[in-house]
């Protein structure tokens, strides 16, 4: 994705069934869970880098012994931090002679996540500051280890201020900032109400004090206050948690938008948004994986009992689609397969850009994460180009012209050229806030490969998405110019960008969209501008109806423009006002992105059909926004801030 974008966290737990000895008996190791975490966390390193968090929760340690624990870092490194900084704290003791790793009761009571449920989180922050104190998992205190809530997730929740306003009808006061805190906050009301109700019972029965917490712990439903405090989330949520007790949960939001996927043995239970980082952490195979259904929650009561039931009803299934395209790791078996699918699907329209003049083309792609793609792309070509001497070699037989000339013609013709054009030479990190600066500096963040395009060649460059055309302008389009070539074009996997997300991705402004942009362009050039207006008085009057109601007026925009119209008007858009040569974008159509992943994938951001009603009210509040002026995201504030 040329365009830096942030998106979906990355979310692990271990639940380990077995006591610390036998870890140590059998793996050599009582820090077995521990460090599980962290590789099932580096792992997925690729899901989240504003910071990081991991916590613990010790399964029957006496009174008077903390049970829950709880490390945030909000750093550069903020991974390697927070291990880092246990590690050397548990050397500290050791180096002291007052603690044997080998020990497992003493590394239990004296190394705070030495425990039986460790969990980790991954921040891509989409709201809220990015400090350390917006970094999961949020906890909630109490002096009964059954009130005690600690939450992660990675989800994005389009009704936070109606949640909000629910708490404060109450008589809570919420604490306004992200929706992890409104997610918390409703689970403990819930976690409360269903403890005081079991403490008051058994009181009443003239049960002993002592003897009441662990009759709590035994009775205490997990999925049933969890889907009480669920029935008014709209979002797209993969999310986890632990109470005090040991009881924990894992849940997936009614559409699977969110990934979640987990894997249990009869010594532990894991849970990671992706498959593959479970597969090689735990060496396991892919089908030894699955999935956790969309509206199903995985509970585990502190006794290890464990049960994957629904919590709700499920809805038809929309999984981000940008997980195939972009987000999750390459590795995975399928999403390999299907990125590959996606380059491949581009094949068509490729070869009517070279005009079948695959001699006069230099295949390449940028960024790296578009690698995958890049080889079915050279895959499809290959194929096009093989149908093709197949078919002339055929007539020549047919008709009698096949000689040496003409085989050496239909045969030895260059085939399709791949070429590593671009090379991602540096991390750059800059502060710098001029924007003329900062284009200097980003332009040099690639190196070119010199000498592989010549004058009359097509460079073609594949590319995983194009959502701001920014970058591609600026930057990387200056600098694959640099190579001199007849023509660049550039290929998207991904159709266009025509609307807001909501559900994780940070992708909710407007007025950013390049396809967005182009249209509004398009519009203005054939005298439909009255349209726009149009659109914001149907996006207003939207928002007066009940929100199960509410449809996305902003797809007038789009209604009398053509794909190809607005893709000339983006490739017009991002073409450097310098540039020697000319441009041609190419975007996937919707239907082959569908027929190149494997099930159903959510597409809103480009068809505009939302699979929750908080979509359709995003879409109108975000036109309306861009139609005022404002920037800012629509779901983070209160609709009455857009009107």
């Amino acid at each position: 994705m040329s365009d830096s974008l942030k998106h979906e966290c990355g979310i692990a737990a271990i639940r380990l069934l077995k006591p610390l000895s036998y870890f140590q008996e059998k793996y050599g190791s009582t820090l077995w869970g521990f460090n599980k975490l962290l590789l099932l966390m580096e792992k997925q390193h690729n899901r989240g880098q504003d910071g990081a968090g991991i916590g613990c929760v010790k399964l029957n340690m006496p009174l008077g012994q903390p049970y829950l624990f709880r490390a945030r870092d909000a750093s550069k490194d903020a991974l390697t931090n927070i291990f880092n900084g246990q590690i050397k704290k548990l050397n500290k003791k050791i180096r002291r002679g007052k603690l044997d790793m080998r020990d497992a009761e003493a590394m239990k009571s004296q190394f705070d996540y030495a425990g039986e449920i460790l969990m980790g989180h991954l921040r891509y922050g989409t709201s809220g500051l990015f400090d350390e104190g917006s970094c999961h998992p949020f906890l909630r205190r109490t002096n009964w280890p059954t009130r005690t809530l600690m939450v992660l997730g990675n989800f994005n929740m389009t009704n936070a201020p109606e949640l909000n306003q629910r708490m404060i009808e109450r008589g809570q006061h919420p604490v306004f900032g992200t929706d992890t805190q409104t997610v918390l906050e409703e689970i403990g009301y819930h976690l409360d109400e269903a403890h005081t109700d079991l403490y008051r019972d058994l009181r009443d029965q003239g049960v002993a004090g002592p003897d009441i917490p662990n009759i709590i712990s035994s009775r205490l439903n997990i999925q049933e206050i969890i889907q009480s405090a669920a029935k008014q989330w709209d979002g797209g949520f993969s999310i986890m948690g632990a109470v005090g007790n040991g009881d924990f949960f894992c849940m997936r939001d009614p559409h699977g938008i969110r990934p979640c996927h987990y894997l249990i043995t009869d010594e532990f239970i894991a849970i990671a948004s992706e498959r593959v980082p479970l597969m090689t952490v735990f060496e396991v195979e892919s089908e030894d994986v699955s999935e956790l259904p969309r509206a199903h929650m995985l509970t585990i009561k502190s006794n290890g009992e464990h049960s994957i039931e629904e919590y709700t009803e499920p809805l038809a299934p929309t999984p981000c689609s940008f997980e195939k395209i972009y987000f999750s790791r390459g590795n995975d078996p399928i999403v390999y397969k299907e990125r590959k699918a996606l380059g491949a699907a581009l094949t068509p329209d490729i070869v009517t850009s070279l005009e079948d003049r695959f001699d006069k083309a230099a295949i390449t792609y940028i960024p790296n994460t578009a690698e995958t793609a890049y080889y079915g792309l050279l895959e499809g070509l290959r194929i096009y180009r093989r149908k093709r001497v197949h078919s002339r070699l055929l007539n020549a037989l047919r008709d009698g012209t096949l000689d040496e000339k003409m085989l050496d013609r239909a045969i030895l013709e260059r085939w399709p050229r791949g070429e590593k054009i671009a090379h991602k030479d540096i991390k750059l990190r800059t502060f710098i806030t001029q924007e003329k600066s900062r284009a200097q500096l980003v332009s040099h963040v690639y190196d070119l490969t010199y000498g592989a395009v010549g004058p009359e060649d097509v460079l073609v460059a594949l590319d995983d998405s194009i959502v701001r055309g920014t970058t591609l302008k600026k930057s990387i389009l200056r600098i694959l110019g640099r190579t001199n070539p007849r023509k660049i074009v550039v290929a998207s996997t991904a159709p266009q960008i025509r609307y807001p997300d909501c559900y994780g991705i940070d992708m909710s402004e407007l007025g950013n969209f390049i396809a967005f942009q182009a249209a509004v362009s398009l519009l203005k050039q054939k005298g439909k501008a009255k349209l726009l207006e149009d659109v914001y008085e149907a996006c207003q009057k939207e928002l007066l109806k009940p929100k199960e109601e509410r449809t996305n007026c902003v797809k007038a925009i789009y209604d009398g423009l053509s794909t190809d119209e607005i893709t000339k008007e983006i490739a017009r858009l991002v073409t450097p006002h310098d540039s020697k040569c000319p441009i041609e974008v190419i975007f996937q159509s919707i239907d082959n992105l569908h027929a190149s992943i494997e099930g159903p994938c959510g597409d809103w951001y480009f068809s505009g059909d939302y699979p929750t009603p908080g979509g359709y009210t995003t879409v109108n509040v975000a036109y309306i926004r861009w139609y005022q002026g404002k920037s800012g995201r629509a779901y983070d504030s209160p609709l009455q801030s857009a009107s």
